[in-house]
């Protein structure tokens, strides 16, 4: 589903994705594990067609984000780390505006809208103000908003950040439910590695720029000597996950800056 070879980005004089490589296979879900600054944002803002690469070839679903953006699109939802909501809407009204974006027929994207706010348990709350949810409750929207153009890939930049872990595993059996019900292939980051160890089938770790190590999270373990995702982690590292300082609000607002030139 995704193809990356050779990607590189570069700021001026500073490399932020330095000739990486990797693959994401249809259906798989995939976690891009990397400190602050590793380079991992920027890989994401490319494959969804935020930024270009400064070389290197990717692919898409077999496109082009640089040339076929458009089609690229259609092709995948997105929960960035800030919540991208209007609260001042209903949870129904959000999901309206994300159809409108998406150019969805009303016939078509209402019956859809119910299945995924029942299956995210938000259909009873579907004419409340977001402003009153919780904060397990908005994430459930913005993943359930995400899927509603019924994308190939679903890109998920830390999905559970802030939340209990109770709401953590709830949110995740959730995914992992569309996962197996629709093969959406899964594309995420996060700092929780007991997270990327019970949900990836396979995870990068990425730092400087450059791709460290991939495989399953038991292949990393053995390959270092670990007991645990997290200290397989620090030991191809030596620092740990940090939040990343990047403002996704202002990611969302570009997007749909973007999508409403279509």
């Amino acid at each position: 589903m995704i193809l990356v070879e050779n990607l590189t980005k570069s700021f001026g004089g500073l490399k932020a994705v330095d000739n990486i490589s990797f693959e994401v296979n249809r259906g798989e879900i995939f976690a891009f594990l990397g400190p602050n600054g590793a380079g991992k944002t920027t890989t994401i803002k490319i494959l969804t067609t935020l930024l270009r690469p400064s070389g290197g070839t990717l692919r898409v679903d077999g496109l082009d984000p640089g040339r076929e953006a458009v089609e690229v699109r259609k092709r995948f939802g997105i929960v960035f780390q800030d919540s991208t909501l209007d609260t001042d809407l209903t949870a129904w009204e959000n999901m309206e505006i994300h159809a409108y974006l998406y150019g969805l027929a009303r016939n078509a994207w209402r019956g859809r809208a119910e299945t995924l706010l029942r299956s995210f348990e938000l259909w009873d709350r579907r004419d409340d103000r977001v402003a009153v949810f919780s904060g397990g409750m908005k994430r459930r929207l913005e993943i359930a908003r995400g899927l509603l153009h019924t994308p190939q890939i679903l890109f998920l930049d830390e999905p559970t950040l802030g939340l209990d872990p109770q709401h953590r595993n709830h949110l995740w059996a959730l995914v992992k439910e569309r996962n197996k019900a629709e093969g959406v292939t899964v594309f995420l980051t996060t700092h929780y590695m007991d997270e990327a160890e019970r949900s990836a089938g396979r995870v990068a770790v990425i730092d400087h720029g450059k791709i460290v190590d991939i495989g399953t999270p038991q292949d990393l373990k053995r390959r270092t000597s670990a007991s645990s995702l997290e200290e397989a982690f620090l030991s191809m590292t030596g620092r740990s996950v940090r939040e990343e300082g990047v403002s996704n609000v202002e990611e969302m607002r570009q997007v749909v800056r973007i999508w409403s030139r279509k």
